[in-house]
């Protein structure tokens, strides 16, 4: 298969080279297509995620919580000679795939004095971990080398597996950089987490996403500048990479294949046509040769457009800007879909926003207003969904979050709807903003510290809890809104018992 983006050779000394390879025009002047043949001839190359992964953190896109000057990270990336025994021995790295979790492990790893050690917890047993231990405290007495020992998936070790790392890490045999995708306080045992410094990452912004991206393309190791991206085509690749790093490398790698396929292609047809003479005056003036893409001279980098990202990826492009119009139109057309109970629609504009990339958690505080404003009392169990939806949401993530979400939504699409809380306390609001109600009414004030009797707070009071039903005759609001009704329940769902109730509470509480 031709090479699309450079050789990507394994040096003896483990550098990387991407040196882009040259290949001498054949009779047609179809130079591109055999460069990036021979360059393909080396040996395998690693995948761009790999290839453009960060050699320091300086490199390191995103995460700049994490990476200020004399931040632990930038202290245990130095070295022992610069962290000393003070220093952070171990971290434990807990963000969402595609983050850096990785990366920040080989760049820790390429301090003076150590060498680098992977272990996958899929894989690997207390066996392995006792045998790296062993050659790590040899490597140390023997050669005074530190060993960085990257435990990728460390949640799914069990108890037994993590416990044999902590003789490693607290003696400091190893310098353990432990990545998870779980929250550490339930999957990581106490032992292990007092012993490493918990750091949080983050998912990549978009701006982040981009960044990257932009260096993917013209970077050496990348594309080369053998490629560029359209604006459609990279919005594209943002919004679906859903800010894991990883994921919009690959699919940036997918879509230029795709491209370079349609530019071969292309260049095919054109000397095809030269060949039976019909590629017209350009084809035979040797003038311009050297202009066309398969010709002798300096290609033209090849446009990589939002139909070689939807190919490569089978997935259609979903008009959505999280920073836009779209956003707040896609957004508010679910929310009305939910308050007008069509369930069908709103789960269409949820898979709209999910599709496109949103945010989770952003849909999920959306659900959870809309569960007190537009269902209210008459379904009150429906904010319970919502909010255990959303807490959900933040403990499993995506891809299994949108089931979730569904459910919430179908839960209030199709309850019954009240915003008879949500008009009652706007009303209120709007009652105290006018100045109404400023006082309050001398038996229901404060009369627990000294010289309140005297002033004759709560003379009168009546605890309702004496009082038949625990309900009792007095008056509660101030002076001036004395029978104002904010909440006026309706008749559907939960508030219809809700409104026979509150008639005969506020005939008692009145005295009427």
């Amino acid at each position: 298969m031709d090479d699309l983006f450079g050789a990507g050779r394994d040096n003896a000394d483990g550098s990387d080279d991407f040196g882009a390879a040259e290949g001498a025009a054949d009779e047609s002047g179809h130079a591109r297509g055999q460069a990036r043949s021979a360059a393909g001839s080396a040996s395998p190359r690693s995948p761009l995620a790999v290839r453009m992964r960060p050699r320091t953190l300086d490199d390191v896109v995103g995460q700049q919580h994490l990476l200020g000057q004399g931040s632990p990270l930038r202290q245990l990336a130095a070295g022992s000679d610069a962290t000393g025994p003070a220093g952070p021995s171990s971290v434990i790295l807990w963000g969402p795939p595609g983050t850096g979790k990785t990366t920040l492990a080989h760049v820790i790893a390429k301090g003076p004095g150590r060498k680098f050690v992977e272990l996958s917890a899929i894989t690997a047993g207390v066996k392995d971990v006792r045998r790296v231990m062993d050659e790590a405290l040899t490597a140390r007495d023997l050669f005074k080398t530190t060993t960085v020992l990257f435990l990728d998936e460390i949640h799914r070790f069990n108890k037994a597996q993590q416990d044999a790392l902590l003789p490693g890490v607290e003696n400091r045999w190893v310098v353990l950089v432990a990545a998870t995708t779980e929250n550490p306080s339930f999957s990581v045992v106490s032992p292990l987490l007092s012993r490493s410094l918990l750091l949080t990452l983050k998912p990549l912004t978009d701006a982040d996403v981009e960044a990257l991206l932009q260096r993917a393309v013209s970077d050496v190791r990348g594309l080369n500048g053998k490629a560029e991206l359209s604006d459609d085509a990279l919005a594209h690749l943002v919004r679906l990479s859903g800010g894991d790093a990883r994921r919009a490398l690959t699919a940036l790698e997918a879509a230029a294949g795709v491209a370079f396929g349609d530019a071969d292609d292309v260049d095919a047809a054109d000397i095809s046509k030269a060949d039976t003479g019909t590629a017209g005056a350009d084809a035979a003036d040797p003038s311009t040769a050297g202009a066309h893409p398969g010709g002798a001279g300096e290609a033209e980098p090849v446009t990589i457009q939002l139909r070689h990202t939807e190919r490569a990826l089978d997935v259609a492009s979903v008009r959505y800007d999280r920073a836009g119009d779209q956003h707040y139109d896609v957004a508010s057309a679910f929310i009305k879909s939910i308050r007008g109970s069509d369930v069908d629609a709103a789960l269409h504009y949820l898979a709209r926003m999910l599709e496109a990339g949103e945010d989770p958690r952003f849909v999920a505080r959306r659900i959870v207003i809309s569960a007190a404003e537009d269902v209210g009392m008459a379904d009150p169990t429906a904010l319970q969904t919502a909010v255990a939806a959303a807490q959900a949401v933040q403990l499993i993530g995506m891809p299994e979050g949108r089931i979730i979400l569904a459910e919430a939504v179908v839960h209030l699409a199709t309850a019954p709807k009240s915003n008879a809380a949500y008009m009652g306390i706007n009303q209120a609001i709007a009652d105290v903003r006018a100045g109404l109600g400023n006082g309050i009414p001398a038996h229901l004030r404060d009369a627990h510290y000294p010289g309140s009797k005297q002033l004759g707070h709560g003379k009168g009071y009546k605890y309702a809890h004496d009082a038949p039903h625990a309900v009792a005759t007095q008056q509660y609001p101030p002076d001036d809104l004395v029978g104002r009704n904010y909440y006026e329940p309706t008749g559907n769902g939960a508030e219809r018992d809700i409104a026979t109730r509150l008639e005969r509470l506020r005939r008692i509480i009145r005295g009427t």
